[in-house]
């Protein structure tokens, strides 16, 4: 089934970006969605396809240079989108490894750090994570506890990080700590191995199974002087860094929203009730009308967004409403679909369950729906009514 494109959307973009779309489509297709239902019982991640993404270029793919893919950002979006149509973890991973372990690198390191981790970041040879949130901030980072001192020429790191996508597997963390004594937010590398730092997987998750996310502990990491990241003082480094990550979800959400759309069509148009297919009463038509509608405007607000980034033009508000808007509307397409597939929409011979619970995170993290609601309203109106 072709995917929803009622505006014609496809006659906009360019030929690499169809061609980039359609390329992680397939690889979406035969290669995750055999795998992806059996890792989201078992909580775990299809580690075996992290190289094929590599290949793929999804890693840092709108960064330039290191061995990075250099698309613009349309195109970049195209491929989060097919990787959440497949499942949220997977686009997720991608987001986390690029937007933010990756991208924070390119933008606020040094040459040497650059060299060394994004041409094998962007193979998939070495993993990233971001350790931002804690367990006691969330959406306040400001407030965060982790503490990073100077002893001589080292940097001494002690916090605990939590909810950190790719945690456990990561070979390189970018923590973000508070120095003493001048309380400026810093940016650090961390690699697997630091005496003093190790992490934990987070189990017993309903929502996300298939990612892998864990706590990061740091007791006393003694790190040297070039595991600083020294671009960037204050939260500028890791908003900076959220905001390549939101992009990318912008797009994601549009994918998943597609999943459940075409999966609840499909399912409306040969599930017969009452001596004809449920597609044809009205109660259903205006639920798959609502959600083809929902997915047009959100591909068009992406699509806009995408062309804004790569005039440059783009402002961290337009993310925000963009965030907001695509990924509560997509949470909003996955419960019509599921209630379009009755009881068939809780089991996972059909993927609408997964994308719903999925999306539940998805509408948290990197800001919540409420946070992007605030962000859009001091924009707006010039009053900040978060503090």
């Amino acid at each position: 089934m072709p995917a929803p494109d009622y505006y014609e959307l496809d006659a906009l973009l360019t030929t690499e970006e169809r061609l980039t779309r359609n390329a992680v489509r397939a690889f979406v297709e035969q290669e995750c969605l055999p795998l992806i239902e059996g890792c989201f019982s078992r909580e775990e991640f299809p580690r075996q396809l992290i190289a094929r993404m590599g290949e793929l270029g999804v890693f840092g793919a709108n960064l330039h240079g290191y061995g990075c893919a250099g698309m613009n950002n349309v195109a970049y979006g195209l491929a989060m989108q097919e990787l959440e149509r497949g499942d949220s973890a997977l686009r997720s991973m991608a987001s986390v490894q690029g937007g933010l372990a990756m991208y924070g690198i390119y933008a606020y390191g040094t040459e040497e750090q650059k060299a060394r981790w994004l041409p094998r970041m962007a193979r998939g040879e070495a993993i990233g994570c971001f350790g931002l949130t804690e367990p006691d901030h969330g959406s306040d980072p400001g407030g965060m506890e982790a503490r990073a001192r100077r002893v001589g020429s080292e940097w001494v790191l002690s916090g605990v990080k939590r909810w950190i996508t790719n945690g456990s597997i990561a070979d390189v963390a970018i923590v973000w700590a508070k120095t003493t004594p001048d309380d400026e937010i810093r940016g650090f590398l961390v690699e697997r191995g630091t005496p003093g730092y190790g992490a934990h997987d987070l189990k017993g998750k309903f929502s996300l199974r298939a990612s892998i996310t864990s706590e990061l502990v740091l007791e006393d990491v003694c790190l040297p002087a070039s595991a600083l990241l020294p671009g960037v003082v204050g939260l500028k480094g890791p908003f900076g860094c959220l905001n390549q990550a939101r992009y990318g979800i912008v797009w994601g959400a549009v994918g998943a929203a597609m999943a459940c759309y075409e999966t609840a069509l499909d399912y409306a148009v040969h599930r017969v009730q009452f001596d004809r297919p449920i597609a044809g009463f009205q109660l259903v038509q205006q639920k798959l009308v609502d959600m083809v509608t929902e997915i047009t405007k959100a591909q068009l607000l992406a699509h806009r967004l995408g062309r804004l980034k790569d005039e440059g033009r783009i402002r961290a508000q337009q993310i925000s409403l963009a965030k907001r808007n695509n990924v509560g509307q997509a949470l909003h397409i996955a419960r019509l679909a599921r209630d379009v597939l009755g009881a068939n929409g809780i089991v996972n011979d059909y993927p609408v369950i997964r994308h719903m619970l999925n999306l539940e995170t998805v509408n948290t993290y990197e800001g919540t729906y409420d946070m992007h609601t605030l962000i859009v309203g001091r924009d707006l109106t010039g009053i900040d009514a978060v503090r």
